[in-house]
Parts: C-alpha cells; structure tokens; sequence
C-alpha cells in the first residue's frame, strides 16, 4: 500500500535518509544500502479442495547480506506485494544489526489471503513456494520466519519442503514447533520483547509501568503476548483489538481471558466481560491511553489521526506503522515513538537464539531464553537512547544511525564498496 505520495519502501528509506544524514554516509554507500541485494518473484499454482486452480504470487527480497546470512519472516496477505516486501526487508536489516546479531536482511511474502483457504491449500501452497525459492535459501544463506498469518505450522512445512531435497535442516527456518527443533520461548517473543522495551524506557524515562495505561491494537501472536506480559508487570491493558473490532475497559481488561479466546481460535468479541465497550479499531487508536502499541498492519498511525493520538509513548509493535508525516506530527506533539527496529526486535533475537540452538544440537531452558531475551533487548534500549542524546534526534533516528553505521562498516570491511 502507499499512503502519504510514499510507497513502503520510500517511506523506509525516507527514515533511512534522516539518519544517514547524521552520520555523515558516504555516498558510494548510500547507493548501496537503499537497495536490495536479490529480488525474487515466483509463480505459486495451487490446487483447491474443489479441484479448481489458482495462482498467486510470492516474493523472497534479501536486501543486504554483509553481516551474515539474510533473516526475516514470510508473511501472507492480499497487501504483501513487492514494495512491502522491499520495505519490510530493508527494516530487517538496521534491525539485525542494530541488535547485534549477525545476520542481513530479508522478507518473504504470498500475496493472498490465508483465511479463505483450508490448512491442506495452505500447505500445498507453502511447499511450492519454498521449492520456488529453494535455491536462495539455507541455514546459512537465508533462514525464514513466521510472521503475519504465518506459524509455526507454517515453518515445519516450509522445513519438509526444503529438507526433502537438502536431508533434515531444522536450521532452515525459525519458529518452528517444539518437537520439530522450535526454541521454548520463542513464539512469545516478538510480543515479550515489546514490554521489555517498554519497560527499559520507563526506567530511563523515570516512568511507573504499573501506573500506565496501555492499548494494543493487534490481537494476533504478537499483540496478545505484549498485552499478557504487559499485564504480568503490573500495568493496566484499557484496549485491545483484533481485525474485527476491538474491546475497552477504563478499569482493565481480563487480558489472560482474552487471550486464551484468542489463542484457541476465537475472536475477542467472544468474549463477555461486564463493563467491556466495543469500539473499532480506529477508536482504539485515537482513545484515551499512556502508551499506545500498534500490533498489526502497517501505516495505521498517518498524517489523518496522527494528530488525535492521546498516547504519550507509542510503541511499534508492527513493522512500519507510523507513516514519515504521523511520525512527524508526533513528534512536534512530544509523543515519543520507539521505533520498531527496536521495539519488535525480540522476534528476531529469539530467531536468533533458535537458529544457534539447531546448529549446536542443544536446546536452552526457556528461563535462560527470556533472560538473554531480556539483556539483548535492554542493551539495544541503552545504546539507542544514547545514540539519540549524543546526535541530539528522535529513537528512531538514533536506532536507524547505530544500524547503518554497523552494516557500512561490515560491507567495507568485506570489500563491497
């Protein structure tokens, strides 16, 4: 989608354009970093249930490799089309690296819609598009993940299809299932890492996280896991959404309750708690809260509702959820936005920690998961933060300067340019 005059991808570079200006880039660099490495394209034909065919098509971008191999999830959506997909993988990129962890950046997706088909066209679909892009991918050239409308059923397909030609590879894909490989503590990471984030800002901000008020929009695996353990650190979940529609409670929501609706295939409106309001998902936007967490599609913050936000601190759960104008409007407004390189970075660090694990053939307590969670997420806060009081910009900014300036190093380093 484009919102603004800007597609996805310009609107990333935009950003990136913001930092790299602070940092002094060097043009020959520029030229290299605001684009992608390898773009794939693939025909994906799939047989229905009713016998009748259809094809849609799926993409694999690997934006930039210099600091290892590519990482980042497969998503599926009618909107994943190639500019998302170029923008979601350049954000992979400054997000790796900003964590330290050493891989590049990439993004996969299948423009279409996984709620209309059954789970065996599900599946007939993700082994054709894995052996589609079967030969750019690897446990150490390019390693998937679940992300929008992806799973782990998805990932345990996708390493079939692969390990069918290549001999068993639980290293090709991340979140995966427990008994296929997967990392206890992995599929709550993403959504963990957000409060983790959250809350090291209220530490350095001198902020109470039990006394604030949060709203989530985005009840999907990432949201529902920052609303849980949101509420598991003593702060108070007023809102909730998912794509039907959304629930309030100024007193608090019953978010274990919620969840569990969630998680066993239900939806929030479901759900009947006394005293719960119904509201959309634009109203949770714009309705009274102290940190807003958009958890769901992307550009749902723009220069139209930026503006009506109430929210003190929004926190991008999603990938690129505040258009370059909103980001702008908040920022004259002093809501402070922790950007989702940083934000939603768990996802990718228990990826991380996952892919090490299936190498090494040994597999963590997930107590040891959330603590080393917990210490990758906090040292990316700190250095952020420090980042944008040295260089005098916004969290975002600072996380985009701490990106750009490793990957620049490495592909120097490596001779690229």
């Amino acid at each position: 989608m484009a919102k603004e005059g800007l597609t996805a991808f310009e609107a990333v570079n935009r950003y990136f354009e913001e930092a790299a200006r602070l940092i002094d880039l060097d043009e020959h660099m520029y030229s290299v970093l605001t684009s992608t490495y390898r773009e794939i394209s693939v025909q994906i034909p799939v047989r229905r249930d009713d016998g009748d065919l259809v094809v849609v098509r799926g993409y694999r971008v690997q934006h930039n490799g210099a600091r290892g191999p590519y990482k980042g999830g497969v998503r599926y959506h009618p909107t994943a089309d190639l500019e998302e997909v170029r923008a979601l993988a350049s954000l992979m990129t400054w997000k790796t690296a900003l964590l330290g962890l050493p891989f590049g950046g990439a993004k996969g997706g299948i423009e279409v819609d996984p709620t209309e088909m059954s789970a065996a066209e599900l599946q007939r679909m993700t082994r054709r598009f894995t052996n589609g892009i079967g030969h750019v991918i690897g446990p150490y050239r390019d390693i998937p993940a679940p992300d929008m409308n992806t799973n782990a059923q998805t990932m345990a397909w996708m390493m079939d299809a692969y390990s069918a030609t290549h001999g068993y590879s639980p290293a090709i894909v991340t979140g995966k299932p427990l008994d296929l490989g997967g990392a206890p503590g992995r599929e709550a990471a993403t959504g963990r890492g957000v409060v983790y984030v959250l809350q090291a800002h209220c530490e350095a901000r001198g902020l109470d996280l039990t006394r604030l008020r949060l709203a989530v929009q985005g009840f999907g695996n990432v949201g529902s896991w920052a609303a849980v353990e949101a509420a598991a650190r003593g702060a108070t979940v007023v809102a909730v959404s998912d794509r039907f529609g959304g629930v309030r409670h100024d007193g608090g929501l019953d978010v274990e309750l919620l969840a569990r609706t969630v998680w066993n295939g239900g939806r929030l409106e479901d759900t009947d708690q006394p005293g719960v309001d119904r509201i959309t998902n634009e109203e949770l936007l714009v309705g009274p809260c102290d940190v807003l967490v958009p958890a769901a599609l992307g550009e749902v913050i723009d220069a139209d509702n930026a503006g009506d936000v109430q929210a003190s601190v929004v926190v991008e759960a999603a990938n690129y959820p505040v258009t370059p104008h909103a980001d702008k409007i908040l920022g004259d407004r002093n809501v402070t936005v922790v950007p989702d390189v940083l934000a939603n970075a768990g996802g990718v660090t228990g990826s991380y920690f996952e892919w090490t694990q299936n190498i090494q053939q040994f597999t963590w307590k997930e107590s040891q998961f959330n603590e080393e969670l917990h210490d990758r997420l906090h040292t990316a806060y700190e250095a952020t933060a420090a980042a944008a009081a040295e260089l005098g910009c916004t969290l975002r900014q600072a996380a985009f300067a701490i990106g750009i300036r490793k990957v620049a190093h490495a592909a120097r380093l490596r001779g690229y340019v």
